[in-house]
């Protein structure tokens, strides 16, 4: 089992920067893919960026590319979210996972999933 745990939410303002972070522990599986997804009230949940824990693949979606950087440090188990420029659109629930490959994690079919943490960006 792989746990995953999210910190860093909070309430910015709109063209504000945050950083999120998702601490994974358990057997950490080295050929997987670790990413993020977000669910806004209402909404269906989204994927935002994956990263892979070897080797140097990335992927990103259209509505954060630019915005949004992902970046992993094995030595920590961790994988962060850089979050610029902000907007209130991006107000949702964010959460870590953790899938087989980077195809079937865009495809929402995920092994592992953190319990959220909560980002709201004020108008």
């Amino acid at each position: 089992q792989v746990a995953l745990v999210e910190s860093g939410g909070g309430l910015v303002q709109a063209g504000d920067s945050l950083r999120l972070s998702c601490a994974a522990s358990g057997r950490v599986h080295r050929t997987y893919t670790v990413g993020w997804f977000r669910q806004a009230p209402g909404k269906e949940r989204e994927f935002l960026a994956g990263i892979l824990w070897s080797g140097n693949g990335t992927a990103y979606a259209d509505s954060v590319k630019g915005r949004f950087t992902i970046s992993r440090d094995n030595t920590k188990n961790t994988v962060d979210l850089q979050m610029d420029s902000l907007k209130p659109e991006d107000t949702a629930k964010y959460y870590c996972a953790s899938a087989l490959t980077m195809r079937v994690m865009r495809a929402g079919r995920v092994a592992y999933w953190g319990r959220g943490t909560l980002v709201t960006v004020s108008s």
